[in-house]
């Protein structure tokens, strides 16, 4: 079962790691690219920040977002923002959701997210913990995905592989990376591709940070996979 309590607490360790990273910034850096393609630093940490006010509506019922083209709006008002402001931003969003998150409620009840998908209240605070990580890598500070917890990174390689899970477009997969193993893709008795490498290139192929590079793919080449 989902521990939402301890991972409470892996998001709180998380975004004490991110914040002290970010502290470093400057109103130039901020405005530097960041890992992902078309966004700057202040794009990344005005997601960062938004998306914890989301999901703290997710917590209390209300609509994650207003709208895809609010999300998107509220993202490139924030970017340009001075650092400090980010910096005090991103502290006091995080803080929300932890507040949030200690409220009393139902943690077996079911929540809505974006796009008509829904999950328990108690993975919520796994998918925030998703946030923080994977967009600390983004920022380009120094944090790779060799340096998230082996815990986090084990349980995402997992999450991903659920998530495309009977894709039309993913054919039958096996994951390893020599100890453990995922299986992912469409159904099918037809022959299974075998991705092996390390967790953390696992992880970046699957969430789009890595073109596989460090993989080996037996049984087929390695498969393209849909963006997340």
């Amino acid at each position: 079962m989902v521990d939402h309590v301890r991972d409470l607490a892996s998001v709180r360790d998380a975004t004490e790691r991110l914040l002290t990273a970010v502290g470093e910034l400057d109103d130039v850096s901020v405005t530097e690219p960041s890992r992902l393609p078309g966004w700057t630093r202040g794009h990344v940490l005005a997601h960062l920040s938004r998306n914890a006010d989301a999901l703290v509506n997710v917590l209390r019922g209300h609509p994650m977002y207003a709208s895809e083209e609010a999300r998107e709006a509220d993202i490139e008002r924030d970017a340009p923002r001075p650092f400090r402001v980010h910096l005090a931003d991103l502290r006091e969003s995080a803080d929300r959701f932890q507040a949030a998150g200690a409220a009393p409620a139902d943690w077996s009840r079911t929540v809505r997210l974006r796009n008509g998908v829904t999950d328990a209240a108690s993975r919520v605070p796994f998918r925030r913990w998703v946030e923080v990580e994977l967009h600390h890598v983004d920022l380009g500070l120094g944090y790779a995905l060799e340096d998230l917890p082996e815990e986090f990174t084990e349980r995402e390689i997992g999450f991903l592989a659920e998530r495309f899970t009977g894709h039309p477009d993913v054919p039958p997969v096996r994951l390893t990376d020599g100890t453990r193993v995922w299986s992912t893709g469409r159904e099918g008795n037809g022959p299974r591709v075998t991705v092996t490498g390390s967790p953390a290139c696992l992880l970046g192929w699957l969430a789009g940070r890595r073109d596989g590079s460090g993989l080996t793919a037996t049984g087929g080449p390695l498969p393209g996979l849909p963006p997340l």
